[in-house]
């Protein structure tokens, strides 16, 4: 019996060490946007290298896909655990709140990193003949690095939409006996090329996609575009699904050296069609190259999420109290993490060290910060409580655990 398998109902400890991994895993990318070959980022180091630009693509390819996979599967536990009205009343508090409470002060702080940024460029003195901020509308609303909680919201209202019909008309299960027998045909070596068909689609009819940065981000604006809710809406429906059948994951685990090969495969010829890491960062427009761009692009980015799925399961399934540490923590760290990764920037930004001395400072002290911060502050108050679902006392026992849903 494979891992995944031997515990049913009990907490899926590889995917909660690759949710928290899917979120630390920003605090690199983020960090790595400094060194590009081709400036993309307000923090811009002479210093740079091709390598920090391969570390982003690759991460990029698989992070909030998996996120959001691994996001449904959990929506649907919590859902059947604590019913429609306990789900939503848990979503408000540890999704909409924080989001309400920390966009301010990170917006705050990242519009205070820019005109520190802007100080240095300028000799020292806050330049005052600059653009004026754009209005701010629907579409140009920035909801920074905190973009995933306003996309989770939307994918949260969409699932209870779409579900309470059958909910309430299905009441001998026979339609989800048949979802459940769709989502087995869907889980097999053919799995990325499945859930890569509607992304291709929707690079493809994307009018300023840039094939380096895979899927756009949304950041800005309250409606995200089509390619971001086509992905992540996509990878939420799957886990969703998958949680009806459990049974299932043991089978993504037992394929992990197909997706794994597959992965690296494509995702290498995707990186190299892209231009490689030091890619011309500009939207493409000729439909003879655009059509196998968005083919590969969108099976890199499923086949490597696959990937990275299955060898968590396979891997990860154990309970490791460092790794459950770091999933608890992880949400906090990600909230605070992109001031810090700027101020760090900057600070390092005139230094001699070779540009990885200076990647590696800046990754390091952001994770130690945000680590500490976690411990003192967060962990242990009412805040580990709010944003966690549970405060942990100081002194708790290690095998002492929690539901995945709480």
């Amino acid at each position: 019996m494979s891992s995944s398998e031997s515990e049913p109902s009990g907490r899926l400890h590889g995917l909660d060490a690759l949710r928290g991994t899917a979120l630390l895993l920003g605090v690199v990318l983020h960090a790595s946007m400094t060194w590009f070959p081709v400036p993309i980022w307000i923090v811009s180091d002479t210093d740079n290298s091709p390598v920090a630009s391969a570390i982003f693509f690759a991460i990029h390819l698989f992070r909030m896909t998996t996120f959001f996979l691994i996001a449904g599967l959990f929506a649907h536990m919590m859902l059947e655990r604590r019913g429609t009205f306990g789900f939503i009343k848990d979503r408000v508090i540890r999704i909409a709140g924080p989001l309400a409470t920390f966009w301010f002060p990170v917006l705050a702080a990242i519009i205070a990193g820019l005109i520190w940024m802007a100080a240095i460029r300028n000799g020292g003195s806050i330049p005052t003949d600059g653009p004026p901020p754009p209005p701010l509308t629907l579409e140009t609303f920035p909801l920074t690095h905190l973009w995933f909680l306003w996309v989770l919201l939307i994918l949260y209202v969409s699932m209870l939409v779409l579900r309470a019909p059958f909910a309430l008309a299905d009441r001998d299960d026979g339609w989800g006996r048949f979802v459940d027998r769709i989502t087995g045909a869907l889980i097999g070596p053919w799995s990325p090329a499945l859930m890569a068909a509607p992304l291709a689609l929707a690079f493809w009819f994307a009018p300023n996609w840039t094939p380096f940065f895979g899927i756009p981000t949304p950041d800005t604006g309250l409606v995200p575009n089509a390619v971001a809710l086509t992905a992540f809406g996509s990878a939420f429906g799957l886990g969703f699904l998958l949680d009806r059948r459990r049974d299932l994951l043991g089978r993504i685990e037992r394929l992990w050296p197909v997706f794994t090969v597959v992965a690296l495969g494509v995702g290498t010829a995707a990186l190299v069609m892209v231009g490689g890491p030091v890619p011309e960062l500009a939207p493409v427009s000729d439909p003879e190259l655009k059509a196998p761009l968005a083919a590969v692009m969108a099976l890199a980015v499923f086949a490597s999420t696959f990937a990275v799925l299955s060898l968590a399961l396979r891997f990860a399934s154990g309970y490791s109290a460092v790794r459950r540490y770091l999933a608890d923590a992880s949400y906090w760290v990600y909230i605070v993490h992109l001031p810090l990764v700027m101020v760090g920037q900057i600070l390092v930004v005139n230094a001699t060290w070779p540009w990885f001395v200076k990647f590696g400072v800046v990754t390091g002290g952001t994770m130690t910060i945000s680590l500490l911060t976690y411990e003192l502050l967060i962990r242990h108050s009412f805040v580990g409580g709010w944003l966690n679902g549970r405060r942990i006392p100081w002194g708790r026992p290690r095998d002492v655990e929690f539901s995945p849903a709480e």
